[in-house]
């Protein structure tokens, strides 16, 4: 299969669908009097922008085959799907390297590859019926482009709720003139897990879709609604869904990982949560962090004990490392659980989830509290498009959507937020619900305002709004959406799409 379009049956959930044609139809069948032409992600703009980001003309090639595998938990075998170890081996490249990654479907279902993130072309981003046709199981499809920007991102499905299975893997691009300085370095993926265990994904979204509402009329409540998880840092409510296990690197408390290091080493610990229903509060037992990275871009170093880390989120932080044995703890935010591994620099017993963690309630970093580093800082400029995307909906019905309209996979366009290319755009995010959404941009990295941080996945607390500026310099049909997969899958997803002239 190429990287084109292809139109193919429509399917509930996800973008399964629509090629590029069909998009065109159907932003022309739109109630609008003037319906908006769109630039396709296999149109000339879409290939200059790619061809503007030159690059060093060096490939990386990786394979990724998509299966059916076990899991164990630390004895408790789950049957799910990954692409072989849970997290994948972790891809690293070097900005302006090109990767080249062959994805092999052999799953008894459609699947693809978001590389979450990244500012990469519009037909490599992974999306089904936006971006590409969705790799039908027994295909092949080989993603292709330049990875201009350093940093900690990491690649998952985008088809329904398969994210919350174990198909996911790191992607460090590094910078050929690192600033750091450090010894070690240290990938930390960690994730909310049920699959195989309690429930799957789709019977979960299943279990959801019938909200509260479904429940107090009769319909009983199912084991995976998650009820009272309770959060200040998060606003109020936690999340939705119930957790057997909470992992880092695929591994529970009771089998931690251990990171092995030596005193007075300086590590780099590229946080990232590939979690589908829950935030993490992170900290490292006896130790203060500095937070250097949000989402591959770089911030000026704030020094704290913890931090909180949305779906999605990604956080770079330095550490001197002290002697002995320290737990590092990653908190399900309102669950009342963690996740826990292991830093040995020196004898002691092992930590556990017993053992105390004061950094925990001491200083804990969000994202409102860092600025962007002068040199990714972008530059003063008059804004030429303001769109608001506000979120609303409710448990009650699981009715979760953006601008008043959930997300039909069948007219994706709908709704559409469109830019012109070249414009400097100010998106304002409104969250109209009781909960806290993380509310994710593809294909682009916008910074907060007021010189905040360039995030591409923001936590949004229930009431509030959150403004970000960006530059429409990419392309294409891109997905925005909250990165809860839950919430996403029931309808809080939309197209940013950038008209054509």
């Amino acid at each position: 299969m190429t990287s084109s379009l292809i139109s193919t049956t429509l399917s509930r959930r996800g973008f399964i669908a629509v090629g590029t044609g069909g998009l065109a139809a159907l932003a022309l069948a739109s109630c609008s009097p003037t319906p908006p032409r769109y630039v396709t992600p296999t149109s000339a703009p879409v290939r200059e922008a790619e061809l503007a980001r030159a690059g060093t003309g060096r490939v990386t090639s990786v394979a990724l085959r998509a299966a059916e595998t076990q899991l164990d938990l630390a004895g408790t075998t789950a049957e799910t799907w990954s692409f072989g170890p849970v997290p994948a081996s972790t891809i690293r490249i070097t900005a302006g390297d090109t990767l080249r990654a062959t994805v092999s479907n052999d799953l008894p279902a459609d699947t693809s590859v978001h590389w979450h993130g990244l500012a990469l072309r519009n037909d490599m981003d992974g999306v089904p019926g936006a971006t590409q046709a969705p790799i039908g199981a027994g295909e092949k499809f080989t993603y292709e482009f330049v990875t201009a920007q350093p940093g900690t991102y990491w690649f998952h499905p985008h088809v329904g709720p398969q994210l919350d299975r174990g198909l996911y893997g790191a992607l460090i691009i590094e910078d050929p003139n690192e600033p750091l300085s450090y010894d070690d370095e240290w990938v930390v993926v960690l994730d909310d897990w049920l699959d195989g265990v309690t429930a799957t994904p789709d019977e979960v979204l299943e279990e959801l879709n019938g909200g509260m509402g479904g429940m107090m009329s009769g319909g009983g409540m199912g084991g995976n609604m998650m009820m009272g998880a309770r959060s200040d840092l998060l606003g109020g409510d936690a999340g939705d869904v119930r957790y057997p296990h909470f992992l880092i690197n695929g591994r529970p408390p009771a089998d931690p990982e251990t990171f092995t290091s030596a005193p007075g080493r300086r590590v780099r610990i590229r946080l990232i949560n590939a979690g589908s229903d829950t935030a993490f509060r992170v900290a490292l037992g006896g130790h203060r962090l500095t937070v250097t990275h949000s989402d591959g871009f770089p911030v000026n170093p704030v020094d704290t004990d913890a931090v909180l880390i949305g779906m999605g989120e990604r956080y770079d932080v330095l550490v001197t490392l002290g002697d002995g044995a320290f737990p590092l703890v990653a908190m399900a935010e309102g669950k009342d659980d963690k996740a826990l591994a292991i830093v040995r620099t020196g004898s002691g017993e092992p930590p556990t989830t017993a053992t105390a963690v004061p950094e925990l309630t001491r200083s804990v970093l969000t994202a409102e509290t860092l600025v962007a580093s002068s040199e990714v800082a972008l530059g003063t400029r008059d804004v030429d498009r303001e769109l608001t995307a506000t979120l609303s909906g409710s448990m009650m019905d699981y009715d979760w959507a953006i601008n008043g309209r959930r997300f039909d996979p069948t007219n994706p366009m709908a709704g559409a937020l469109g830019v012109s290319q070249g414009e400097r755009v100010r998106l304002n995010i409104k969250n109209e619900t009781q909960m806290w959404h993380p509310f994710h941009l593809h294909g682009h990295t916008y910074q907060h305002s007021g010189e905040g941080p360039r995030k591409d996945t923001s936590i949004v607390l229930p009431g509030k709004s959150l403004s970000v500026i960006f530059d429409a310099d990419n392309p294409g049909l891109w997905a925005a959406h909250c990165h809860n997969i839950y919430h996403a899958e029931a309808g809080m997803m939309t197209i940013l799409g950038y008209t054509a002239s």
